[in-house]
């Protein structure tokens, strides 16, 4: 089985949104790299991201939620439903070898965080973890301007600018 990477992004984005075409690009490159990409499955970004994986012929895994209205995308490989909210996140993490995030809501922010968190309590082996696109900077900044995050806790992720800098990273943090 080829390497697994998950895409964290928003739901609400539309086509012509900047987070959605860099999410085509992103899937394209992480299909053209032989990854199979892993994401919520849903619309916005998770869509563009599996758009641009299918595009490229590669092979794309939505974890849904077994019960709820929203229908998973059709660029979808496959959709896994999963009971609740917490398997869910669980069969994002888990397998992965490297996790990349793009804009998005509530949801984009949890799922960075349980990532980031498991890191820290050594829970999780390393990964890279990519922050991509200039909307991370400054939600980490506040973060870090009003909880407890330790400059030490800054190593456990990564910024990049578009999706050729985040596969970089992630090139570059996989092969160490």
């Amino acid at each position: 089985m080829r390497q697994l990477i998950t895409v964290f992004g928003g739901s609400r984005c539309a086509p012509d949104a900047a987070e959605y075409r860099e999410g085509i690009k992103l899937g394209r490159l992480l299909a053209g790299r032989g990854f199979t990409v892993v994401c919520g499955g849903y619309g916005g970004v998770m869509e563009a991201v599996s758009r641009g994986v299918r595009e490229t012929g590669g092979e794309v895994l939505g974890i849904t939620l077994a019960k709820t209205a929203a229908s998973p995308n059709e660029f979808l490989s496959r959709a896994v439903p999963a009971p609740d909210i917490y398997e869910r996140l669980r069969r994002l993490i888990r397998q992965s070898v490297g996790f990349i995030a793009l804009r998005g809501g509530m949801g984009t922010v949890a799922e960075v965080a349980v990532v980031w968190n498991e890191f820290l309590l050594n829970a999780l082996t390393t990964r890279p973890l990519v922050l991509l696109g200039d909307s991370w900077p400054p939600v980490i900044a506040a973060l870090r301007q009003h909880m407890h995050i330790e400059e030490s806790d800054m190593k456990w992720i990564q910024f990049a600018t578009s999706p050729a800098e985040a596969l970089r990273v992630l090139d570059e943090m996989l092969a160490e």
